[in-house]
């Protein structure tokens, strides 16, 4: 059975002039595209792919590798938005669907949020939440070493620099990482013992 929204090994049965058709078992026959398509590989081969749904919603395969699959958080950005919610960057020709419903606030172009991706229960159709709290460990401790990881990710993504300290506001703390002042003071503190980070009164900074 395919695994959608993550890496699949797949036997190629057919070539044709556009790319090559993989054996999906149950869910049929696969397109991987030709500009996917590495040398060498013949008839009877297997591949590793990652399997995602086109425009037309049909299962489509890809020798690139997205930021995150099924399952797994990162700090994606925003590539546009329209009426009905927020098409997030993923490093994958179709941007992934962050739904208004899903958003803690409303996206913004060019900004990045940490979400985690799914597959909708309703739709099967693969989409971001960031109202990534239900998705997370709810140990105060364990929540505070896992936001430790986000947090070196989101400087090592943003120019190794946050403007958010011990005395920032709460509020703004957590509009930016969805995290109580608690949880972050307690990362930072953990990042800095670690000697990865500065502290200054501008806020942190990578080593």
């Amino acid at each position: 059975m395919i695994k959608l929204g993550d890496y699949n090994t797949l036997r190629i049965v057919k070539r044709v002039d556009f790319g090559l058709y993989l054996d999906g078992g149950d869910d049929g026959e696969i397109l991987l595209p030709s500009r996917y398509v590495p040398d060498g590989k013949t008839i009877g081969d297997t591949i590793e792919v990652f399997i995602y749904l086109d425009q037309d919603e049909k299962l489509i395969a890809t020798t690139l590798r997205p930021l995150a699959k099924v399952g797994e958080f990162a700090w994606l950005e925003c590539a546009w938005t329209n009426e009905y919610g927020a098409f997030l960057n993923w490093g994958l020709m179709k941007d992934l669907f962050c739904p208004f419903r899903e958003q803690k606030q409303r996206m913004v172009k060019g900004q990045r949020y940490y979400v985690y991706v799914m597959e909708d229960q309703k739709t099967h159709r693969l989409m971001a939440t960031a109202k990534v709290e239900r998705y997370q460990k709810h140990s105060g401790y364990e929540r505070a070493l896992d936001f430790s990881d986000e947090l070196l990710r989101y400087l090592q993504e943003n120019g190794g620099f946050c403007s958010l300290g011990d005395k920032s506001p709460a509020e703004d703390i957590a509009q930016t990482f969805g995290v109580s002042k608690k949880i972050y003071k307690k990362a930072v503190g953990d990042l800095y013992r670690r000697r990865l980070i500065t502290i200054s009164d501008e806020g942190i900074a990578l080593v």
